[in-house]
């Protein structure tokens, strides 16, 4: 059987102070990332939003929820939060958009890193590049059934669009394990990720996506009917640290 990488994901929305954001990267890429790792926890990826200027998105992983509530306890409660606790909560206005997501199938899970992190102050190793995470929310549990589906009717024409999925997770609804962190329990989400070189490869993939038949006559109106409200596209652009680039 496949082990999976992270069974366990929390997708982060951050709302910032005006002004803010470089601020905080500055400090979790520089603080942040190797201590969390250290209690067991991944930080698959940290970026920018490229629609609000005043938004921070990550994503972290656990093996499962008791490591994660072993984890964030550690962290929480050690020297490295304490120390720069106050600085990091000074440029937030809303940390508690978190998502809890679990890879949808065996194939679903996020891929191992193609390289290590880099170091704080390195030049870049690797050509920038873009990632699109889409959410959708639904009416049910994306539940077994619209996995299958995904995966023989969807995924292939995302891949022929030139969105090929990265990664697509569904809904954790364990009990929240550390509820000092809160998150969005109540919601029923199928998210996907896939990776691109530059805003025109996102533009380019949207509209090939647009503009197919197959999708605008089959698979839409399938999908449509599940959606509680309009999907929410992000745009990330991953910061000089991040392990998903």
């Amino acid at each position: 059987m496949e082990v999976q990488r992270c069974p366990v994901v929390e997708l982060r929305q951050y709302t910032l102070h005006p002004g803010q954001r470089d601020v905080l990267i500055d400090l979790f890429d520089r603080e942040f990332v190797e201590p969390q790792e250290a209690v067991g926890m991944t930080v698959l990826g940290q970026f920018r939003d490229l629609d609000d200027p005043d938004r921070f998105v990550w994503l972290r992983g656990f093996d499962d929820m008791p490591s994660r509530a072993e984890g964030l306890g550690i962290f929480y409660g050690g020297p490295v939060w304490q120390a720069h606790r106050d600085r990091a909560n000074a440029t937030m206005a809303d940390s508690d958009d978190v998502l809890l997501l679990r890879p949808a199938s065996a194939g679903g899970g996020f891929p191992p890193p193609t390289g290590p992190r880099q170091a704080p102050g390195e030049p870049a190793a690797m050509p920038p590049s873009l990632l699109l995470a889409t959410i959708w929310y639904g009416h049910a549990p994306f539940d077994t059934a619209f996995v299958e589906y995904f995966e023989r009717r969807v995924r292939p024409l995302l891949a022929e669009t030139g969105g090929e999925p990265l990664a697509y997770l569904r809904s954790e609804h364990a009990t929240n394990t550390f509820p000092a962190l809160p998150v969005r329990m109540n919601e029923e989400v199928f998210v996907w990720f896939a990776r691109f070189t530059d805003e025109g490869h996102i533009d380019d993939h949207l509209n090939r996506l647009q503009r197919s038949q197959r999708w605008r006559e089959e698979v839409l109106p399938t999908l449509s009917d599940r959606w509680a409200r309009t999907p929410q596209r992000l745009r990330l652009a991953p910061t000089e640290r991040s392990l998903l680039r």
